[in-house]
């Protein structure tokens, strides 16, 4: 679900001007960029499983992909926001943050603990549908293309507003699509 989480970044982004791209879509992936150091460190971890899908790992991801622990991360990351680009900022990054636990929601293996180190030993939560290629491909595709599209209207709109007019809508098209070509080059 890597390019998906880019495309409700780009979808947010439409109704929050003030609030650079990038940083909505380093905010979508936030779980991810903490869990990295986490995973090095041994502290969260990935373990093979066989199936179809391309969720091929059982993710330990204990403390990032808790609920807990996303929205406290969530919060955090919106609250820094607030500081640089006003309360209506900090909500939407804060949002975009736990959007990431969400959309993992539907299509993780049942990996996801409602607190960090599984504290209580509830259910771990995942709908799975990794395992249903088709399904989780549709699903991501369609939220790139609801992205892109909002996107575009948004940038070709302010671009009808602006003296620079189809520079401007030109260069927001083409970030967009460097940025979610790097993601799934890296990621896909």
């Amino acid at each position: 679900m890597f390019a998906g989480h880019f495309g409700l970044a780009a979808a947010v982004k439409v109704k929050t001007p003030n609030v650079p791209l990038w940083s909505l879509m380093l905010s979508t992936q936030l779980l991810d960029v903490v869990f990295v150091p986490l995973l090095l460190s041994g502290v969260e971890t990935l373990e093979p499983v066989a199936g179809e899908g391309y969720g091929g790992s059982l993710i330990h991801a204990d403390y990032t992909h808790s609920l807990a622990g996303a929205l406290l991360l969530a919060f955090l990351a919106g609250w820094g926001a607030g500081k640089l680009w006003g309360r209506r900022g900090g909500v939407a990054i804060g949002s975009v943050v736990f959007s990431h636990w969400l959309l993992d929601l539907l299509v993780h293996r049942a990996d996801m603990p409602l607190f960090p180190g599984n504290a209580g030993g509830f259910p771990m939560l995942g709908l799975g549908l990794w395992q249903v290629p088709t399904v989780s491909i549709v699903l991501e595709s369609a939220l790139v293309l609801l992205g892109a599209v909002l996107y575009f209207r948004s940038v070709t709109a302010a671009a009808e507003r602006s003296r620079r007019g189809w520079a401007v809508a030109a260069g927001g098209i083409m970030g967009l699509l460097l940025t979610l070509s790097l993601v799934t080059d890296v990621f896909g």
